[in-house]
């Protein structure tokens, strides 16, 4: 059971180091969104690649901290049936959502965009955009990132699920246990 503690706090703090990182794209993107408006609209000017450049920030940024939204359970979840059910109802219904619904979510992502990706790096593909941002191929890899960042952070519930479930809710780090959410 150990190990498995070891496993999860591992998988959360990938995800926990990813997302941190990647969220402050947010703060590039309202940068070069602004920045192309006051060259819109002030220089009466527009470089496309700039105006490629935010949406495909945004692309990277959303892909990669799903897994950390994942980690703060900052998804959509019923809660009016989940916030007041015990710590037991929580990891049998994480256990089975995460198992029957999420990882399997995750692996058809994977498989059927891996291939799609594969052709973009052999065709070294750009923005359809004449004038727009060179190597696309980047981007359309963080559809594989997505799958292997949420998959993992579906693994690390699923660990979650199985400790409290075996009567060894103690080895959760404390942030992440089934305790009401104090905002």
């Amino acid at each position: 059971m150990t190990f498995l503690a070891s496993v999860l706090r591992g998988i959360n703090m990938i995800n926990r180091t990813v997302g941190s990182v990647f969220a402050w794209l947010s703060v590039a993107i309202v940068i070069v969104c602004f920045w192309v408006v006051v060259e819109r609209y002030i220089f009466s000017s527009t470089r496309l690649w700039m105006q490629d450049l935010y949406v495909w920030l945004n692309g990277a940024m959303f892909t990669t901290v799903a897994g950390f939204a994942l980690l703060r359970e900052d998804h959509v979840r019923v809660d009016i049936f989940y916030r007041p059910a015990t710590a037991r109802a929580k990891a049998i219904a994480d256990l089975i959502g995460t198992t029957v619904f999420l990882l399997p979510f995750t692996i058809v992502v994977f498989v059927y965009s891996l291939e799609f990706v594969r052709r973009s790096w052999r065709y070294a593909e750009n923005s359809a955009n004449i004038g727009g941002m060179p190597d696309l191929y980047i981007l359309k890899s963080f559809i594989l990132v997505f799958a292997v960042l949420v998959g993992i952070q579906g693994v690390a519930m699923a660990i979650r699920s199985v400790l409290v479930l075996a009567g060894r809710g103690d080895l959760v780090p404390a942030p992440y246990r089934f305790e009401p959410r104090t905002e």
